[in-house]
């Protein structure tokens, strides 16, 4: 009876959360580095209305940031205590939002959160605040039947998420004895439209810049030069052989395999007629973790000399980020149990334990040896114009997190 009498008040909330929503939307938390002040006014606010609704253990650990106008990037870690101490039950949600680029694609003022059917219109209302509302709101509804959760609940809201968490989970982890390898850490900052995807390995990721350096030339006369956009072209071609080389496949992931693409082309020379000595290009490799970065940088260095040879260029490559996979959880962990109850008591959908390309801050604590999973349902909206919140997926995480919380 626990849980229906805690789903009812979550119900009974839900206008609530709106307007929790639509006040931190207001609150801009742009990282500096994307042209922002960071989180301390989002913060500032939000340890004001946990302390409003009964938070009594609150620990603010902040990094330095000479870059934002307070020197200082908060992160929250707000207590709930349950029946046992032996081990915290974590929802990690991050306070820092992306810029809403484009003002001319939004239909309204991004930082002016706005309702249309059942959905909320703003900027970060998806990423990350309906996960976040949905914690507090969670953990407000055992406060208000009066239940104590099976352990300890920790909420971890945290900055810098979107460009590193340097300054966020990062640091936190450097600075603080808080997590513990037995705790139940869920980062609701990936997930699909059903629910159904708990994220529970990444690949590595490896971005790489190259510059093939030939001899510009005029373009009747091309014995005189060497085109380096050609060189850069067979290159590319050449590169594709990486599927072949680094084929092993792992059904835990989608897609199963590595995948090599070239992607961002600089502009060359501006004019048809001059032959190019020089041209750059990139490549986003997401690498399965069977493999090593080190491994896959001898193969692209090995290519790249070929063509060297072939075409008497000089190319150079430059990382333009390099991070290794951690060790997976486990898809038996607690954790992922855990989860898989929840979201079929909620949703009605079986949670499936996957690995995914893209990187999220899961990563972080899985090197730091504790099993994280990522799980949220949303429509992926995120860092697009008019981002949008469906009002029943934040009601109804807040019930997936406050089943966790009464789980044994």
């Amino acid at each position: 009876m626990s849980y229906e009498k805690i789903a009812a008040r979550l119900d009974s909330y839900r206008n609530a959360m709106i307007d929790l929503q639509v006040k931190l939307t207001a609150i801009p938390a742009v990282s500096p580095a994307s042209g922002g002040e960071g989180e301390a006014k989002k913060a500032e606010f939000l340890l004001g209305y946990l302390k409003e609704n009964g938070f009594q253990e609150i620990e603010v650990i902040s990094a330095p940031d000479l870059d934002a106008p307070s020197g200082r990037r908060p992160n929250i870690l707000a207590y709930y205590r349950g029946r046992d101490s032996s081990k915290t039950i974590w929802i990690m949600s991050h306070m820092d939002i992306v810029p809403p680029g484009e003002a001319s694609l939004w239909r309204g003022d991004p930082y002016k959160a706005w309702i249309e059917g059942d959905k909320i219109f703003g900027r970060g209302v998806e990423d990350n605040q309906q996960a976040l509302v949905g914690s507090i709101f969670a953990v407000k509804a055992f406060r208000a039947e009066g239940i104590k959760p099976s352990y300890d609940v920790g909420l971890a809201l945290v900055a810098d998420e979107e460009t590193g968490s340097d300054k966020g989970i990062g640091y936190v982890l450097q600075h603080s004895k808080a997590f513990r390898p037995g705790d139940l850490i869920v980062v609701p900052d990936a997930g699909n439209e059903d629910g159904t995807l708990i994220e529970v390995a990444e690949k590595s990721i490896l971005w790489l810049k190259f510059k093939v350096l030939g001899k510009q030339t005029h373009g009747s006369m091309p014995e005189k030069g060497i085109n380096a956009f050609k060189a850069a072209s067979f290159y590319i071609t050449e590169l594709d052989k990486l599927y072949a080389i680094f084929a092993q496949s792992n059904p835990l992931f989608d897609p199963p395999i590595s995948t090599f693409e070239p992607t961002k082309k600089e502009a060359n020379v501006p004019n048809v007629n001059t032959i190019p000595g020089e041209d750059v290009f990139c490549m986003d490799m997401r690498i399965l973790p069977a493999y090593s970065i080190d491994e896959v940088m001898a193969k692209v260095k090995e290519i790249g000399r070929g063509i060297e040879q072939k075409f008497g260029v000089t190319i150079s490559s430059e990382v333009l980020q390099s991070a290794p996979a951690a060790p997976p959880t486990d898809p038996s962990a607690p954790v992922v149990k855990a989860l898989q109850r929840a979201v079929r008591q909620v949703y009605g959908v079986e949670g499936k334990p996957m690995g995914i390309g893209g990187g999220t801050v899961a990563a972080l604590f899985r090197h730091a040896g504790i099993p994280a999973a990522c799980w949220a349902r949303l429509d992926e909206t995120a860092h697009q114009p008019n981002e949008y919140c469906i009002i029943d997926n934040m009601v109804g995480d807040a019930k997936v997190f406050a089943h966790l919380m009464l789980q044994d």
